[in-house]
């Protein structure tokens, strides 16, 4: 007898211990997976029993949760700026979130660790439990001001204002946008429905231009190519004089790079800021063609290029001038052609570095963060990504910046009263398209408290294709949104 009693004690033993495994790895190993499987509908439901948090730019409320009543969805979120602030607050909706609904989800929803003293007070009192609220660095009037001007140009494009000092995002507009309300009720249905609809649109409404898209920057990409210049001779300056001709010849190529419109650049030799200012390829092209691929990817790094793709926490995509080819290619991504790709954001970056005398500061999208009761749980600290440049040389490119506003191709970007800087840009795209016109700017200049970067997607036809018809007065609009004009 004692031997079966012993083989079914240990079979017991052994389906209790298979047991105590399988319940652990149902806890431990799978909970996230089985808590975010759509077939959970306590989980579905209880998504809508929690109030989540507020998210806000300063006064202005971005997204809410809304009590209804109702005994299965009684909390359901409402974004009562809609269109204009989609593209970061994202949506919250029965299966999923996006952007900062989705990065800061666990602080909005209360699940965090950082809540779990408030959530143990409420447990305590009585009291229901709350999310917390995310306070973003946006600048309302700045944000709408870009939405209104972008908007009214009838073209898709992105706009990014940061805060040169702190690295602070004051503005990231993205358009064509889209309502997220209708992606966030508690149906199923509806929302794959209109979800499916946005998805399949061919202008990519839910794709956020700002920061997921990245384009040849054309002509303010020389900002970059000027820095390295700089950087390689303290002699060198804004009165240096560099050759010019109306056409460069490239090696190995009959594709020869000419000014823009086939222009002549002076007289064939000209000033740094001279060519800057009148934004000439040829000076730039042969600039870079002496300086090499080296010089001009290691400049490029130093304002936080071809890095770690950068996170302000919604993810950035990489921005990168193009593998090393010939001098020929290397000419062409000079001037931000060839395989020269840059996020709008990334661009913002460069004009914020150089405002910033040389140091470019991280970008970041959360200013603060509270319990539902006003509790500090984090707030932001500026942080230095890197130094793109001395100084010194940080100033003479500033100076050449103004006069690319004062007396070159960026007047429309002056602002009485206010010293600004920028540089314009017409990207060439796929044949048959009118060029992306863009534009990049700080100011005031003597102590900025604005770098913006724009891009507007085929921007126009004919004559007015170009950064400063098209985006500078767009920027203008932005820089004076945050400077109170």
């Amino acid at each position: 007898m004692n031997g079966p009693l012993k083989r079914a004690a240990l079979a017991c033993l052994l389906m209790f211990g298979l047991l105590m495994i399988n319940v652990n790895y149902l806890q431990a190993v799978r909970a996230e997976d089985l808590r975010a499987d759509s077939r959970n509908t306590r989980n579905f439901y209880a998504q809508y029993e929690v109030e989540r948090g507020r998210i806000t730019a300063g006064d202005k409320v971005l997204a809410e949760s809304v009590d209804t009543g109702d005994t299965k969805f009684r909390f359901q979120r409402r974004y009562p700026e809609g269109k204009i602030y989609a593209p970061i607050t994202g949506f919250f909706a029965p299966e999923s979130q996006r952007d900062i609904e989705r990065t800061e989800n666990r602080l909005l929803n209360g699940t965090s660790a950082d809540l779990l003293i408030r959530r143990s007070i409420d447990l305590f009192t009585a009291k229901r439990s709350k999310g917390a609220n995310v306070d973003l660095t946006i600048n309302p009037r700045a944000q709408e001001a870009a939405y209104k001007a972008l908007g009214a140009s009838g073209k898709k494009g992105a706009v990014v204002a940061i805060e040169p000092k702190t690295g602070a995002i004051l503005a990231m507009v993205s358009i064509p946008t889209y309502d997220p309300n209708p992606l966030s009720k508690p149906n199923k249905a509806t929302v794959n429905e209109a979800y499916k609809k946005l998805d399949k649109d061919e202008d990519k409404p839910l794709v956020n231009r700002a920061i997921e898209r990245t384009y040849p920057p054309g002509s303010t990409f020389k900002v970059v190519t000027m820095a390295a210049y700089l950087e390689s001779d303290d002699s060198i300056g804004p009165e240096t004089q560099v050759d010019a001709p109306q056409v460069l010849d490239l090696p190995n190529t009959t594709a020869d790079l000419p000014n823009y419109g086939g222009a002549a650049c002076g007289v064939g030799r000209v000033t740094l800021s001279f060519a800057l200012e009148k934004s000439c390829n040829t000076p730039f092209g042969k600039i870079a063609m002496e300086l090499g691929y080296d010089a001009l990817k290691d400049q490029a790094a130093k304002f936080g290029i071809g890095g770690e793709p950068l996170s302000i926490p919604l993810p950035v995509a990489g921005s990168g001038i193009g593998p090393e080819e010939d001098l020929a290619a290397l000419a062409q991504a000079s001037i931000g052609q060839r395989s020269n790709q840059m996020t709008p954001l990334q661009m913002a970056l460069i004009a914020a570095g150089i405002a910033n005398n040389g140091v470019v500061m991280k970008p970041y999208l959360v200013n603060k963060i509270a319990d539902a009761e006003g509790g500090e749980i984090e707030t932001a600290d500026p942080e230095e990504l890197s130094t793109a440049m001395s100084e010194d040389n940080a100033r003479k490119l500033q100076e050449m910046m103004i006069n690319v506003v004062n007396k070159g191709t960026a007047s429309a970007a002056q602002i009485p009263g206010v010293t600004v800087g920028g540089k314009t840009g017409t990207a060439e795209t796929s044949r048959g398209q009118a060029p992306h016109a863009w534009f990049i700017s700080f100011a005031p200049a003597e102590d900025p408290k604005v770098a913006v970067a724009l891009i507007v997607e085929s921007g126009s036809a004919g004559d007015d294709a170009s950064g400063g018809h098209t985006a500078a007065p767009i920027a203008k609009s932005v820089m004076e949104a945050v400077l109170g004009r």
